[in-house]
């Protein structure tokens, strides 16, 4: 029995890199199909986050995020791209990525960039390379960001993730019939994918 489940995330949110850690962990070897929704935390034209001159994001990190690191052994940093990139132009390029069939790869791939190399993910340069890193031509993914293609395809998945999915935080998974909201332990997303298969 294949499992179904859908993530919400945005890829500047650490909450998110924890959450997928765990998640992918958990699903190893098993029937699950997964699929990666986009959300943005910040959206345009709100004011981009800049958690190194925010003492309370912070101390945030120290009390919420460093320790969990720690106990799940998750390579992870805060990065120093301040202030945090607007996430609307990587969304678009996982659009690109999963109508040419590396969605996985592209995920992955930004996630790694951001939480573990500390590139910035607002830069089309950047991304254009990352996608060239996942399997995918280059000059058409950064063209295809450049004239904004998939502008509206990601203004309707914001849309979907606020008015259809009713999320209002991230990470947020859905598994099969179950909705876990943060990140979890892996220990949680195994028990919850026990009990939807039955096993």
């Amino acid at each position: 029995m294949t499992i179904k489940v859908k993530v919400y995330s945005d890829y500047v949110c650490p909450f998110c890199f924890l959450g997928k850690d765990q998640f992918e962990k958990a699903i190893e070897g098993k029937d699950v199909e997964v699929e990666w929704m986009p959300f943005e935390l910040r959206p345009r034209p709100y004011e981009p986050l800049d958690p190194l001159n925010d003492p309370a994001k912070l101390a945030m990190w120290e009390s919420a995020i460093a320790p969990r690191i720690e106990a799940w052994d998750v390579n992870m940093k805060l990065p120093n791209v301040s202030p945090h990139p607007y996430t609307d132009l990587a969304h678009e390029g996982y659009h690109f990525a999963k109508e040419h069939g590396k969605a996985k790869a592209y995920n992955d791939r930004v996630y790694q960039a951001f939480f573990q190399e500390k590139q910035n993910i607002g830069d089309i340069g950047v991304l254009a390379q990352l996608a060239k890193e996942s399997g995918l031509d280059g000059k058409a993914f950064k063209d295809a960001l450049v004239s904004r293609k998939y502008r509206k395809t990601q203004q309707q998945a914001i849309r979907h993730a606020y008015e259809e999915a009713g999320i209002t935080a991230v990470p947020t998974f859905i598994i099969g019939s179950e909705r876990i909201a943060g990140a979890a332990a892996r220990e949680v997303f195994e028990r919850v994918i026990a009990e939807e298969t039955g096993k």
